[in-house]
C-alpha cells in the first residue's frame, strides 16, 4: 500500500495509491508494498529501495548510507505481540527534501506521525524522518518505563513469596532478554545519529536537534543498564533464596540423620549374634533398650538446640 502526504496551501494533505503528482510530495510510506508499488516509486523518484535482505542486515555499514544526494537508513523497530518483543526492519531514504519510508507492518509511531502532521507545520522529508526518530525514542522510553514497573512488581512478589518458584526466575530471565533486545535497539539510533551529524545532506539548523535526541538516547542507555542490573540483583537474590532453601532442608534431613545415630548403634549392639549378652535374659531388657534409645535422641536434639543448630 502507498501512502503519501503532499504539501499544499500549508496544509499536509494524506491520500493512498498511485495517483499522485510528484510535486508537493515531501513522504511516501510504503506499508506491505506489492513489487508493482516498489517498481512505481522507483522509476518516479529516481531511487533504488532496499531490499528485504539489505533492510536486515547487521552491519553498521548497512544501517546509513549517503550519497551526494541521497541518505539510505535502516532501523529496527521494536514490535510487541502478545507479550513477546521481536524487531522488525523499517527503512527510510530521503532525497531531494523527499522522505520515502518502506515497512512491513504497522506501528503505532506511524500512526502518530499521522496525528502531528496535521498539527505541526513540516513540509519536508528530513523534518517529518526526524520526527519519526524522536517518536520513536520516546516509544522507547515507554518501553523502559513498562520494564522498570515490571521489575518493581517481580521485587515485591519476591519479597512475598514464602515458596519459590522456577516461573518467577524465568520472568526474570525474560525480562533480562527483553532489556538486551531494547538497549541493542537504542545503540543502534545512537550509531544513526552520529552518522546524522556528520551528514552533509541535513540541514545545519538540525544539528541543535540531534544532539538533544542524542542526549534523549544516552539517558535511557543509562536507565536500561540500571534495569539490567536490577534484574541481575533480583537473579542472585533468587539463586541465594534457593540455595539457603536447599541448605535447610540438606541440614534437616543431617539433624534427623545423628538424631538417630546413637538408637542405631544401641539397636545394633543388641542385634548382635552373641551367646553372652548382660541382659539378654533379663526381664526388663526390651523396656531398658527402648528407653535408652529414646534417651540417647533427646539428648542429642537437646544438644543441637542448645548449640543453636535447629
Amino acid at each position: 500500500m502507498i501512502n503519501y502526504f503532499l504539501a499544499k496551501d500549508k496544509k499536509i494533505i494524506r491520500g493512498s495509491g498511485s495517483n499522485f503528482v510528484k510535486e508537493g510530495i515531501v513522504w511516501i510510506d510504503l506499508v506491505n508494498p506489492t513489487e508493482n508499488e516498489k517498481q512505481y516509486i522507483e522509476k518516479t523518484f529516481s531511487i533504488e529501495l532496499f531490499t528485504k535482505q539489505e533492510s536486515e542486515e547487521i552491519e553498521t555499514s548497512s544501517k546509513y548510507i549517503e550519497t551526494e544526494d541521497e541518505i539510505g537508513i535502516n532501523l529496527n523497530f521494536i514490535k510487541t505481540e502478545g507479550g513477546v518483543f521481536f524487531d522488525e526492519p523499517v527503512s527510510f531514504i530521503i532525497k531531494n527534501k523527499i522522505l520515502i519510508t518502506q515497512r512491513e507492518y504497522q506501528f503505532r509511531t506511524f500512526d502518530d506521525i499521522y496525528k502531528k502532521l496535521k498539527l505541526n507545520r513540516i513540509f519536508e522529508g528530513d523534518d517529518i524522518y526526524l520526527m519519526i526518530l524522536d517518536t520513536r525514542i520516546d516509544y522507547d522510553a515507554d518501553l523502559i518505563e513498562s520494564i522498570t514497573d515490571k521489575i518493581s512488581l517481580i521485587s515485591k512478589e519476591l519479597i512475598k513469596e514464602k515458596e519459590l518458584d522456577k516461573e518467577l526466575l524465568l520472568k526474570i530471565t525474560a525480562l533480562q532478554e527483553t532489556t538486551i533486545m531494547i538497549r541493542e535497539n537504542i545503540v543502534e539510533k545512537q550509531r544513526i545519529l552520529s552518522s546524522m551529524l556528520k551528514s552533509k545532506i541535513f540541514p545545519k539548523e538540525d544539528y541543535e536537534t540531534m544532539r538533544i535526541m542524542i542526549k534523549d538516547v544516552s539517558s535511557l542507555l543509562e536507565h536500561s543498564g540500571f534495569n539490567f542490573e536490577r534484574l541481575e540483583f533480583l537473579q542472585n537474590t533468587f539463586l541465594g533464596l534457593v540455595d539457603i532453601e536447599q541448605n535447610r532442608i540438606i541440614k534437616l534431613f543431617t539433624v534427623v540423620t545423628v538424631i538417630f545415630m546413637p538408637p542405631t548403634l544401641i539397636a545394633s549392639m543388641y542385634g548382635m549374634n552373641f551367646k553372652f549378652i548382660p541382659e539378654l535374659n533379663w526381664t526388663l531388657g526390651y523396656p531398658f533398650a527402648g528407653v535408652l534409645m529414646f534417651l540417647s535422641s533427646a539428648l542429642t536434639l537437646m544438644f543441637f538446640k542448645r548449640k543453636k543448630w535447629l
